[in-house]
């Protein structure tokens, strides 16, 4: 079976899930990319710092030739 570039994996949109934290700032994490979850102090922030992650989790997992998850129908 042919496997898909990177720059396909990239180009997916997975469903972000943000919790705000008790002591200030958020929390963000990509469920269907076990792992991948970072922090910030502002939406923008938490927003950037999501979207880096997910990029590196995708790039990493490619790289070592394992599967890469397809998002969730949870924007239905």
């Amino acid at each position: 079976m042919k496997r898909e570039s990177l720059e396909h994996y990239l180009k997916l949109r997975y469903p972000i899930t943000v919790y705000p934290e008790a002591e200030g700032g958020y929390v963000a994490m990509i469920k269907d990319l076990p792992g991948c979850i970072t922090q910030g102090e502002t939406p923008d922030k938490i927003m950037a710092n999501i979207e880096e992650a997910r990029q590196l989790w995708i790039e990493t997992v490619y790289e070592h030739g394992d599967e890469i998850p397809l998002p969730s129908d949870e924007f239905a």
